[in-house]
């Protein structure tokens, strides 16, 4: 059974319809993390951000390709770190970059709280799920590509969905470093060990 991605109806192709589609999303953030999933709504981004909600319609269909899109965003700024981290590539010392890129992330998990509450968002529906599985394989792909000068003996199948593992962990992981009463550093410190074990027994057992 195929799912459809949930994808925006437009983007903006002019600065006027960005700065209302960034509104839309900035706005959309906080009342996520106010009101939660099930009580968010579309109409009430628009009272918050004072624009007509046909403004909100010109560019999502729904709600739930909001949030599909608010993952988008997220992703975006882990790329881009991962990338000014690749460009040390390749050296021996890869597991600093490793640790300084998980401290990055988790970093934006702490100070922006809406992260989580994205992420949960999109493991509400098959439909934002399977969107929300496509951001992450585009983002393995980026990880696949950094670990290629690392793990110079695995095969690029295998590469491949070590990188999908990879970045399904430590999402997971860093979702779990917030809940109420868990010690975010200490399982930061445990994800670290994770990775850094398995990208050295994988390179080991090619």
């Amino acid at each position: 059974m195929t799912v459809e991605i949930l994808e925006p109806r437009r983007r903006p192709t002019q600065e006027r319809s960005q700065k209302k589609f960034d509104l839309v999303l900035q706005t959309a953030r906080e009342v996520l993390l106010d009101v939660g999933f099930e009580s968010f709504t579309l109409e009430e981004v628009a009272n918050r951000a004072e624009i007509p909600i046909g403004t909100i319609y010109q560019f999502f269909q729904n709600k739930y390709v909001v949030v599909c899109e608010l993952d988008r965003v997220d992703a975006v700024a882990v790329r881009a770190e991962m990338a000014r981290l690749a460009a040390e590539l390749p050296t021996l010392d890869w597991p600093r970059l490793l640790d300084q890129l998980l401290d990055h992330i988790a970093a934006l998990w702490v100070t922006d709280p809406s992260r989580r509450a994205v992420w949960l968002a999109v493991q509400s529906t098959p439909g934002t799920r399977a969107t929300a599985a496509v951001t992450e394989r585009e983002l393995a792909a980026d990880v696949a590509h950094v670990l290629a000068p690392l793990t110079p003996k695995t095969p690029r199948e295998r590469r491949k969905i070590m990188a999908e593992v990879l970045v399904h962990v430590t999402y997971s992981m860093l979702n779990f470093s917030i809940r109420d009463g868990q010690e975010h550093a200490e399982a930061v410190i445990e994800l670290k060990r994770l990775l850094a074990s398995y990208l050295l027994a994988a390179e080991a057992h090619p």
